[in-house]
């Protein structure tokens, strides 16, 4: 989607250069070249600013949406609906995708050949100029420095020899030189000084870098005839911005007419290098130029370099908020029709968990775009039901914040927790919240007493569930007589045989280890293998259903074999905390050869249960066989964590 989206952002900004172009038909060449060169910049500024920016969210009124797609769970009771929901969304993310991959790369290796032809074009006349400009002779008998203070530039330029009747034109970024034919001594002296005024006058604008940007653009939307058209009012107004300062310099319009008109006659611009240099006159803008220099009430001013410097922030601030559309376009285009029913029936619901299940599930499948859909939706529930300022928003801000850390955007996923913080204060369910910033300050600045700061306030803000934000103070100490003390703290607080307990067990278990105390440690280590197995199944679940459910292996029915895998990842914290184990999932081996079904039997923490569903999402199998067709079975995987 990122070519059809560039294609039609750039149509809109030429559109817009079209429009303002025209409200200012009466103002000077010069700004009608500037209106161009910031269309241009536009356009090269776009693919970049929309692959960086952050999606920009634009709300749409629920009475415009289509009714097309409607949720249907009449009859039901709300934790039914709640499932059902849930269902809808996890059938439309295993449903096979239509391919449309071939006519996608087709567009893609089509524009791209465009593309380079026309940037290839660009580089090799550039390097043609090179060439030319180091073998070039000193054009001599004529003071440079005179027309530079007619014209107030202060920039070093050279004076070369051509080519005879060759045209004259313009050339280089930092070492700007002009290249007069041989025979222009033969020239009036009048003749010789327009023609050096106005190659000096694209100097002094900046012309020559310019007019690479626009070529640049040019050769991205090289597809797009709008880009054409505006390429040749860019080239237009140029060259007329240029004669506007050669005549107030003091050149008498008819005489200047005169000159261009003979030039323009009897010498040939070198069209190979057109893409590099600038030339004098081409005999396509002829008449329209010359209609302009005879003009006596033509508008002849210059922006001024304010001006030229607010039109530049104006267009950047312009393209900035409208390239950031496109990943919230393109994340609202991939979505399944009936994931917007969903969130519309959540929305008619005010059902936040409703999406907030789902989208825990989506995030499992790695489909991190459709469940930060389901969550900003969710979110916007929250807002309307309670409010911005309250508990319910600032949780619906920490699942967010979990969602960016889980897909990686570490920084976003610290805005959303300070945020979170900021709305819930000092109340209980910030602690969260500020036990993650804690663990992200720890990473990157490795500064434990900076993440201590966090730890604190989660304590102190929650006491009663304190045990995580006690176990993290444990892991960052330095002294393992205030690290136990800390450990034994948690242990405390955490309630018997709760999933936070068995975690502070097992790293308190590591830690002993790590004191040579591994009598004690192997005590601690049972402990929490028994509080494990109590807990039994984990909710943490992801159902992809196949509509035939599993079976056992044995009596005819062949096991599954292994195919290919992809590695779980280690999260951060559990990395911070150098916390090892296994996660034991069931699931259901389908036909297709992939995991129909993921429930965690015994899980670890720190994330290492949802990288444990992430990584076998992604696994396939040679499903199993009886009588020689295919058969979904029941299957335990087991994935273990370890650190080298």
């Amino acid at each position: 989607m990122f070519l059809p989206n560039l294609a039609l952002k750039g149509t809109v900004v030429l559109g817009m250069a079209w429009i303002v172009a025209i409200v200012l038909r009466n103002r000077s060449a010069a700004w009608r070249h500037l209106i161009w060169t910031s269309a241009f910049g536009a356009l090269l500024a776009l693919p970049v600013l929309s692959a960086v920016l952050p999606a920009l969210p634009v709300g749409v009124p629920a009475q415009l949406l289509a009714p097309g797609a409607v949720f249907r769970a009449a009859g039901v009771a709300p934790a039914e609906r709640q499932q059902a929901g849930t269902a809808s969304v996890l059938s439309a993310l295993s449903a096979p995708p239509v391919s449309r991959t071939a006519g996608r790369e087709w567009v893609f290796l089509l524009w791209g050949a465009g593309a380079a032809l026309i940037l290839t074009q660009i580089s090799v006349n550039w390097l043609a100029m090179l060439v030319m400009r180091r073998k070039a002779e000193p054009f001599s008998g004529i003071d440079l420095s005179h027309y530079t203070r007619l014209l107030g530039l202060r920039r070093r330029v050279e004076l070369l020899q051509g080519r005879s009747g060759s045209m004259p034109m313009a050339f280089g970024l930092f070492r700007a030189a002009i290249f007069l034919p041989a025979d222009a001594m033969k020239w009036t002296v009048e003749r010789r000084q327009v023609v050096v005024l106005h190659e000096l006058a694209h100097v002094q604008r900046g012309d020559l870098l310019l007019h690479l940007v626009g070529r640049a653009a040019l050769g991205f939307y090289w597809w797009n005839p709008l880009a054409w058209a505006a390429w040749r009012q860019f080239l237009k107004e140029r060259e007329r911005a240029a004669d506007d300062l050669v005549l107030n310099a003091g050149a008498r319009p008819s005489d200047y007419a005169n000159h261009l008109l003979e030039i323009a006659r009897s010498l040939q611009p070198d069209r190979a290098l057109g893409t590099a240099a600038l030339a004098m006159a081409r005999r396509s803008q002829l008449e329209g130029r010359l209609l302009a220099i005879l003009d006596a009430g033509a508008n002849r001013q210059a922006p001024r370099r304010a001006s030229v410097a607010l039109a530049a922030l104006l267009a950047l601030g312009a393209v900035v908020p409208f390239a950031a559309l496109r990943a919230q376009d393109r994340a609202a285009a991939s979505l399944p029709e009936d994931v917007d029913a969903t969130i519309r029936a959540a929305v008619a619901q005010k059902n936040h968990d409703m999406l907030e299940s789902a989208a825990k599930a989506a995030e499992v499948l790695q489909k991190y775009d459709l469940a930060r859909r389901l969550l900003d939706s969710s979110l916007d529930i929250r807002a309307e039901q309670s409010g911005a300022q309250s508990v319910e928003y600032g949780m619906g801000l920490v699942k967010l914040g979990d969602l960016e850390r889980s897909r990686g955007n570490q920084k976003e996923a610290d805005a959303f927790y300070t945020k979170a913080v900021s709305v819930l204060g000092s109340r209980p369910e910030a602690a969260p919240a500020l036990i993650r910033l804690g663990i992200s300050t720890w990473s990157s600045t490795k500064d434990p007493e900076a993440a201590v700061e966090f730890f604190q306030k989660a304590q102190v803000g929650d006491p009663a569930h304190a045990g995580p934000a006690l176990t993290w103070m444990a892991l960052t100490q330095k002294q393992p007589a205030a690290a136990e003390d800390f450990f034994k703290q948690a242990l405390a607080l955490e309630s018997p045989g709760s999933a936070e307990q068995a975690l502070t067990m097992e790293l308190y278990s590591s830690f002993l280890n790590r004191q040579n105390r591994s009598s004690e440690a192997s005590s601690w280590q049972e402990q929490a293998g028994a509080a494990r197995k109590t807990l039994g199944a984990h909710t943490l679940a992801v159902n992809r259903p196949s509509g035939i459910a599993g079976v056992r292996i044995g009596g005819g029915v062949t096991a599954p074999k292994l195919l290919s895998k992809v590695e779980p990842s280690y999260t951060e914290e559990a990395r911070l905390a150098k916390y090892q184990g296994t996660v034991v999932v069931a699931t259901d081996i389908g036909t297709d050869g992939t995991a129909q079904s993921m429930r965690v039997v015994r899980g670890l923490g720190l994330g290492l249960d949802e990288e444990a569903l992430k990584a076998i999402s992604q696994w396939k199998f040679q499903p199993a066989a009886k009588d020689g067709q295919s058969v979904a079975v029941q299957a335990t995987i087991e994935v273990n964590f370890r650190l080298l």
